[in-house]
């Protein structure tokens, strides 16, 4: 009989042995597993570059040139406004719906561009080239005069294809379009005369 119960000892000895390897075993690979697995939902480099500023020099813009670049995924024009085109500024104000850039003002506008040419510096232009209505991209339409889709009148500006939505030459949005907003300023600054930093300024 005791020969018995010391095999069954034995025995069950030898389970718990197995069953605790085992154990460990699974818990040291569940281990292994899950380091990647979280591993994965650090950002990667690519991932922290799109969100990071962009330096654009600007020294070769011509007047009346735009130039696009990329900042968080969105396209952001750079134009250098001519004289004619500056002047267009004062002359269609009372055909907007937002002249002033009030409406949604700390999304949309910062405040160093809550004027008339909705920029730090008259000439250039900084805006984020997506429609404020479904998101579309407004197409350049700096040349004044009748064309289609464009009043008689037209001093120049930027056409959404999708819906016809009409923006000056400061992103502007004209009244009773479908666009509720005028186009986004984003934060930028001037880090020399030619070179301008996208996605930071002096609050940043």
């Amino acid at each position: 009989m005791s020969d018995t119960l010391s095999e069954k000892n034995e025995i069950d000895s030898s389970k718990r042995t197995w069953l605790i390897a085992t154990g460990c075993a699974g818990t040291v690979g569940g281990v292994a597993v899950a380091i990647p697995f979280v591993s994965n939902f650090q950002p990667s480099e690519k991932a922290k570059a799109a969100g990071a500023a962009v330096e654009v020099d600007i020294a070769g813009l011509k007047p009346g040139e735009k130039l696009t670049v990329e900042w968080r995924g969105k396209p952001v024009w750079i134009i250098r406004r001519t004289s004619d085109q500056l002047d267009s500024l004062k002359k269609t104000e009372a055909l907007l719906a937002d002249p002033d850039s009030k409406r949604n003002p700390s999304d949309l506008t910062p405040e160093y561009a809550r004027n008339q040419h909705r920029s730090i510096k008259p000439e250039v232009l900084v805006a984020v080239g997506i429609c404020s209505h479904l998101g579309c991209s407004p197409i350049d339409k700096f040349q004044s005069g009748a064309q289609p889709s464009l009043p008689d009148d037209w001093l120049g500006g930027f056409l959404c294809p999708c819906h016809g939505s009409t923006f000056d030459m400061a992103g502007r949005v004209f009244r009773n379009k479908p666009a509720p907003d005028n186009l986004e300023v984003p934060p930028h600054m001037y880090l020399s005369d030619s070179k301008l930093l996208i996605g930071e300024d002096k609050k940043a």
